[in-house]
């Protein structure tokens, strides 16, 4: 009974690490998945970019409601100067309809989005950097041909109001990689919705 309880803990350990996804300072993966416009777009699409504002996101959740003006600065902001925002969907719609590609490409026409806003079918993205919650920002920076992780975390310390807003997390980790500094703080705690996903 005692080796059948430590090899679950070992399983249950093993489970966790996996779960936690990327770390700072690990190389993400490239992916190719379905953007609003119809078409397939990986990051390789963007050969001149210096890094990514991957921020895991959907259509639903109030949290990222109200962050959406904030995401579409963002990306006004730093794509000029080669960090463009990438905007992943990780829900399953048959869990929250809310959040089907279709209605993807209403939210991405009302808001006019300018970056890309893509669909994680089936799940197999957002398991792989860790995500949780939406939003959830991983910003990557290339490194030769490698895109490492230089920031996990939320986008600013104000989730539900951009008036209150005091700490630009996200900006700031940017603007540190841009004068060649490590950002600090390099974790922050990502506030919003759970991913969400069909129940074994």
């Amino acid at each position: 009974m005692k080796r059948v309880s430590i090899f679950l803990s070992i399983l249950f350990l093993a489970a966790a690490s996996f779960a936690q996804g990327y770390k700072v300072g690990d190389v993400a993966t490239d992916f190719r998945l379905l953007n609003v416009d119809g078409k397939y777009i990986s990051m390789a699409d963007y050969p001149d970019a210096k890094g990514f504002v991957v921020i895991f996101s959907c259509n639903h959740c109030p949290f990222v409601v109200a962050y959406e003006d904030r995401m579409i600065e963002l990306h006004n902001e730093f794509a000029p100067k080669g960090f463009p925002v990438i905007a992943i969907n990780p829900n399953d719609p048959e869990v929250q309809p809310q959040d089907s590609y279709e209605l993807m490409q209403v939210r991405a026409k009302e808001k006019g989005f300018p970056f890309a806003y893509v669909f994680d079918d089936g799940q197999k993205i957002y398991p792989k950097y860790g995500a949780t919650h939406t939003p959830h920002v991983y910003l990557l920076e290339r490194v030769g041909t490698d895109l490492k992780v230089a920031y996990i975390g939320g986008i600013d310390d104000s989730p539900r109001d951009a008036s209150q807003v005091s700490e630009r997390y996200l900006a700031n980790a940017i603007h540190a990689l841009m004068a060649g500094k490590t950002p600090e703080p390099s974790v922050t705690r990502a506030i919003g919705c759970t991913i969400k996903v069909k129940s074994e």
